[in-house]
């Protein structure tokens, strides 16, 4: 009797353990899902601001009620979960950033390592940015690194080209041109225009392309460039490879990139000048 009760309470036990755990992940997925929209709607209204501030003093105070929309927003998404760390980032920003009544720094910045620390790719990055700038311990530089290759793991590309230019500069790290064309490039992926340039500025200027980025590029040109004859070798050309950089650069609208582009152009009617003289 005392087995066959024990076996039932344990087939019995499955089933209440999922039903609890799948009621707990649609509660949370509601919560979340209550969070994001509070945060879309104070993220709009920070953004009415930023669009604001640039014909306004950061003071001014006709942007005062769209930054309590945008704090009570922040708020209301902590509420709803306390766990989601877009809120937490934004609430930090909103206090560390803009002149919001009852505006406090310390609480914007225990804010941001929280998010941090719970993982958010952007808080890590304005974390490390500020531990970069904010030089206040003799640790700083090194705490600033641990968040900034976290933001990297996480493909963040304002970290990843940050974290290229440490590598380029040596800037608290052994100067690794490998190191920083790879941050560079996948920066570049995600529309990153800074890193767009530097990536394709450097190979103009001799600089070697990573194995992991030729093995990377050569096996998705063979794919796409197989000759009827069954070869499938590809070469890379480092001017075709910078000029595709500039192209992100200038699609992002910097100005850099069509300057970049214009160069090229120009470099090349210049060669075919060169030639056309040559062979004449």
């Amino acid at each position: 009797m005392l087995v066959r009760a024990l076996l039932a309470k344990f087939a019995q036990k499955p089933a209440t353990s999922g039903l609890f755990q799948f009621n707990q992940k649609r509660g949370l997925h509601s919560r979340n899902k209550k969070a994001m929209e509070f945060i879309a709607k104070g993220w709009s209204a920070l953004k009415e601001v930023d669009r604001g501030i640039d014909y306004a003093d950061l003071k001014d105070q006709r942007l005062i009620p769209l930054l309590r929309t945008a704090q009570e927003n922040f708020e209301l998404a902590l509420e709803a979960d306390n766990s989601n760390t877009h809120a937490r980032y934004w609430l930090a920003k909103l206090h560390m950033k803009y002149h919001v009544p009852g505006a406090n720094k310390a609480v914007g910045a225990a804010l941001l390592i929280e998010a941090a620390e719970m993982g958010d790719p952007d808080a890590q990055y304005e974390l490390g940015c500020r531990l970069r700038v904010e030089n206040d311990y003799v640790q700083s530089d090194q705490q600033a690194f641990y968040y900034l290759e976290k933001a990297v793991d996480q493909l963040h590309p304002g970290a990843l080209y940050l974290l290229g230019a440490v590598y380029l500069t040596g800037d608290c790290v052994k100067k690794d041109i490998a190191s920083a064309l790879w941050c560079f490039h996948r920066a570049s992926e995600k529309g990153h225009a800074g890193a767009a340039i530097a990536f394709g500025s450097l190979l103009l200027k001799g600089a070697e392309i990573p194995k992991s980025l030729t093995k990377f590029t050569l096996k998705r040109g063979s794919a796409a460039k197989k000759a009827g004859n069954g070869s499938e070798s590809v070469a890379i050309n480092p001017v075709e490879m910078a000029r595709g950089k500039f192209h992100v650069a200038a699609k992002a609208g910097c100005d850099l990139g069509f300057k970049w582009l214009e160069r090229l152009e120009e470099e090349e009617k210049r060669l075919l000048e060169e030639r056309h003289a040559d062979s004449m």
